[in-house]
């Protein structure tokens, strides 16, 4: 009550020096309001300490003392000593102590994350039986009718002895001049069982093939990347064979070098398709009449995204000069369109498939079985309902509410950097977008500038992050590869470019943070890992709303156990950076969960302060939101009850891009203020804006596997449209503008 009175005293009488007997607590909480007060009290106080003395006995406030024990100056600095009466709230007390002991850190308040999160609903995933399909045999490569330089280039430069179940069946078919169409999983040694046989072929050609004589063979890829890792398979196959020389077509490479190469002479042509149909129309020294083999690997990406008009080009420049040659079509997953263009190329073929339902079957049962129906039979008889994943693959799937994604992420990237000898992961995005924001993201704030101690604030030594995307220049594209695949250990974060045939050794986990938008496609991703017989795992990370997305896998036969968020989460605990600073060090029933949930609210301020420390970190977030978005609605009809935008909490979803306010209330940058003045606003977000039509789609998803030519007609298009184009923006191009749209 003492206070109380000395408040009454002080709004009486404002030039009262009462103030100065008062206990010291907090400048802020005891502050007169009044300046004429404050004023008067900064007089007194500079007075009195000039001279010395103690304030005049009649200016003293009686009721700030209790009145039954004499004043005296003992008593006095005691008064002033004590601790303060509890007249304010305990929270804002609790407040003021760790602000001062904890240099100014506020307490970590988890209410943001945690809450207001929609319910994780409950899992029931149909029992199905996973088709395996049995990886090697007891068949050597020795026994082989193939010439002993190869069989020893084989074991010491591959260090490979024994064959693969679909090398046992297709290298003999092919040997023997046959026209194939193989169906494998994926990892499951494809390259080497067409690369064989087509050594093979070209070393016995009489007399010996000259460079000058042109192509013997085309192999068409459906990415740069896999171009590249084609060639150097046959790079090291070749080298007994000094004669025959191989090279490289694809997007991104200079014209003129490669024209110059082609005048010299390439005997195994490796190309894309979109750089391939260029140079047939541009180049007049390609010549085709030489060509006994043509192999389309990963035959069904070849028919995506409206590749079928680079395929019909290419084969009916084949079919005017070298009607007569061996075709080969291979493929972990097969389409309609790829059983149709297999009608069209291939004549009287063998149909290989290794599952073990079907058991490992020999090339002319398979023959016999479809000698009714051709290569069309092999679509119903192999079972499209179901698709072969490796034996080694451990499959997960985690749901995790929209505001968690980004530190759910990091939390697993960062356990398995912390946990795993040589960790090598690959996460996959929907978007170039997502990739260089991520990247930019981690990079920034896991991997930022050194602490007092010297060492990195949060990350493990063994980590280290890459991206590889579309957009990216060639040359730059080709350094990220080759990279990752010597590099023991990183994180490499990529779009759909790097799910294609690509074998990257020592892949131990595939992160599909996006979910593909077809189950074919979730088993070309998760096909990273797990090759040739080495262990892998999986894991596809699903919002509450997209939970349905398991059971539309399950009618594929593919099967994937859950994984519970709290347990990834937990890998902070492993980390003191992430400790949030406490006022009280008492544990309470409970503190484990909610030491977790402060260590990652840790984790997500400082996402939050990296993207809004400067408008150009800001801009790049709201590009990858946006981004995910508009990828988020081209999702196929099929699955748009699982994967809709009006299914999307906006506000959840822009926290997992480290924004804080939700996409209506977002101010673009100030790079894009003077556009705002010259348009009117518009009355609803341009996050919710439509796509225009299916060309918008067509051009977005095609822009991932641009050939790298850009011609002046699209050139002057994008100039008129939207002046400059920004260094992350996807290039959305047309068959039109641009004949070549492969990688």
């Amino acid at each position: 009550m003492a206070d109380e009175g000395l408040i009454l005293n002080i709004t009486e009488n404002p030039w009262a020096p009462a103030i100065l007997s008062r206990p010291k607590r907090s400048q802020k909480a005891y502050r007169p309001q009044n300046k004429w007060v404050r004023k008067a009290s900064k007089i007194v106080k500079r007075k009195h300490q000039e001279t010395g003395d103690e304030p005049p006995s009649k200016l003293r406030t009686k009721a700030a003392l209790p009145p039954d024990k004499p004043i005296t100056k003992d008593g006095q600095q005691q008064f002033l000593k004590r601790k303060p009466a509890m007249d304010s709230s305990p929270v804002g007390h609790q407040k003021e102590k760790a602000e001062e002991s904890q240099e100014g850190r506020p307490f970590i308040k988890t209410s943001s994350l945690f809450k207001n999160n929609p319910e994780i609903p409950e899992i029931h995933r149909p029992a199905v039986k996973q088709p395996q399909e049995k990886i090697f045999t007891s068949d050597l490569f020795s026994e082989l009718d193939i010439h002993p330089y190869l069989v020893s280039t084989v074991t010491t430069a591959l260090k490979m002895v024994r064959m693969t179940s679909v090398q046992k069946l297709t290298i003999p078919a092919l040997l023997a001049g046959q026209d194939v169409l193989v169906r494998s999983q994926t990892g499951s040694g494809k390259t080497l069982a067409y690369s064989i046989p087509l050594v093979q072929m070209l070393q016995t050609v009489k007399p010996k093939i000259q460079r000058k004589d042109g192509p013997y063979a085309l192999v068409l890829v459906p990415t740069r990347e896999l171009a590249l890792q084609s060639f150097d398979t046959l790079q090291k196959l070749l080298k007994p064979f000094t004669w025959i020389v191989p090279g490289v077509l694809m997007g991104g490479e200079k014209r003129k070098s490669e024209k110059a190469r082609l005048r010299k002479g390439i005997n195994i042509l490796i190309s894309t398709p979109g750089r391939l149909v260029d140079h047939i129309r541009s180049t007049k020294n390609i010549y085709f009449g030489r060509v006994q083999c043509l192999v389309v690997d990963e035959a069904d990406r070849m028919l995506d995204l409206g590749f079928e008009k680079d395929m019909t080009v290419i084969l009916n420049a084949l079919n005017k000069v070298c009607a007569k040659r061996q075709n080969v079509l291979l493929s972990a997953t097969l389409t309609e369109g790829v059983t149709k263009l297999a009608d069209i190329s291939l004549q009287d073929p063998i149909s290989i498939a290794v599952t073990e339902e079907a058991g490992v079957e020999t090339p002319q049962s398979r023959r016999s079985s479809d000698a009714c129906g051709g290569p069309s039979a092999m679509l119903s008889s192999a079972g499209m309902e179901s698709f072969a994943v490796p034996e080694n693959l451990t499959q997960h799937f985690v749901v995790v509410p929209s505001k968690l994604r980004l530190v759910t992420l990091t939390a697993f990237i960062l356990g398995k950097c912390r946990f795993e000898k040589s960790p090598k992961l690959i996460v996959f995005f929907s978007s170039c977008e997502l990739v260089e924001f991520h990247h930019t993201l981690f990079t920034k704030v896991l991997m930022g500038s050194p602490q007092k101690t010297g060492s990195h604030p949060f990350t493990p030594a063994n980590l280290k992050f890459l991206r590889l995307h579309g957009n990216m220049e060639q040359e730059e594209r080709t350094e990220v590869f080759l990279e990752f695949s010597k590099s023991p250990s990183g994180v490499l974060l990529c779009t759909d470019v790097a799910a294609r045939g690509l074998d990257l050794p020592q892949v131990t986990w595939i992160v599909q943070y996006n979910a593909p938008s077809s189950p074919a496609e979730y088993v070309h991703r998760i096909g990273r890992t797990a090759r040739i017989g080495s262990q892998g795992n999986s894991l596809l990370v699903l919002a509450p709303s997209e939970v349905e997305y398991i059971n539309s896998l399950a009618a594929y036969s593919i099967s994937v156990s859950e994984m519970k968020m709290e347990h990834i989460l937990s890998n902070l605990m492993m980390n003191e950076h992430f400790k949030a600073k406490r006022w009280n060090s008492k544990k309470s029933p409970g503190a484990g969960l909610q030491e977790v949930r402060e260590r990652a609210t840790v984790l997500q301020t400082a996402f939050e302060d990296h993207v809004h420390a400067t408008e150009e970190n800001l801009l790049q977030a709201k590009k990858a939101l946006q981004s995910f978005i508009q990828s988020y609605a081209t999702y196929p009809r099929s699955l748009k009850h699982i994967f809709h935008v009006r299914s999307l909490h906006l506000g959840h979803v822009a926290k997992s891009f480290g924004l804080r306010d939700a996409p209506q209330n977002l101010s673009h940058a100030k790079s894009a203020a003077s556009e705002r003045k010259k348009k009117p606003k518009s009355k609803r977000s341009s996050l919710y804006r439509k796509s225009q039509g299916k060309q918008y789609i067509h051009d977005m998803l095609r822009s991932e596997y641009a050939s790298g030519i850009r011609t002046k007609v699209s050139k002057a298009r994008k100039a008129k449209k939207s002046g400059p184009q920004s260094k992350h923006e996807p290039e959305s191009v047309t068959m039109a503008t641009e004949p070549g749209h492969l990688n």
